[in-house]
């Protein structure tokens, strides 16, 4: 059986981890990493951990319908590169470690990166392009909106909904809500490393600390 191509936009450390991913993946699944992409011409024609960097467009024509994976965290880039990639013809893949523990109540969007050793409980939907690092657990009826992240260490408690673009730090913690009240990470809000949300962060802030307080802008 042939193996399927990846291709990892960007060449950056998540990046070859998300390439270490599709490796461990492979195992499991007919996969292959079979390039990174960098728009940064200075970059394209090098060779990163014995994988060839190039740019879309050269990464596009090796393959009828090659599938790519985001390699960057920054939610508005990754959204940006997406959109790239699928203009140019490719296709996406989902990249789901084998190492992650999750029930069969989950929906899972196209993109998606969950990486090894996440605990995803029951009643969870997840979007486009999220990306799930190292070590997380994610409660029951949890939502997460396209393209939000979630870094290293992040554990989510039931009944809490992360909205489109949001970013929760490494090691942060976002207690439960309720079904009839949930929890609510606003769409492009930022969670800091290391904190406790208590309470809904409403779009576009930045919180930190424990408990966890907007910042204040200077």
């Amino acid at each position: 059986m042939r193996n399927t191509p990846v291709a990892i936009y960007g060449a950056g450390g998540f990046a070859r981890e998300v390439a270490w991913l599709v490796e461990a993946c492979a195992g499991t699944e007919a996969l292959r990493v079979d390039c990174f992409i960098d728009d940064d011409p200075g970059a394209q024609g090098s060779v990163l951990n014995d994988v060839p960097v190039l740019s879309l467009h050269e990464a596009a024509r090796r393959d009828p319908r090659p599938q790519v994976v985001a390699g960057v965290g920054d939610p508005r880039l990754r959204e940006r590169l997406m959109a790239q990639a699928a203009q140019a013809g490719m296709g996406f893949t989902t990249l789901i470690h084998p190492r992650v523990e999750r029930s069969r109540w989950l929906e899972i969007g196209e993109g998606t990166v969950i990486c090894a050793g996440n605990i995803l409980t029951t009643n969870i939907r997840i979007g486009r392009h999220v990306q799930i690092n190292l070590d997380c657990t994610i409660g029951h009826d949890v939502a997460m909106g396209d393209f939000a992240t979630l870094a290293p260490g992040v554990h989510i408690s039931g009944c809490v909904r992360i909205q489109p673009y949001a970013y929760v730090g490494t090691g942060a913690v976002v207690l439960n809500g309720t079904r009839e009240k949930p929890v609510v990470i606003g769409e492009a809000a930022v969670v800091g490393a290391g904190a406790c949300v208590t309470r809904s962060v409403p779009p576009g802030v930045t919180v930190a600390g424990v408990p966890a307080k907007p910042l204040e802008r200077k």
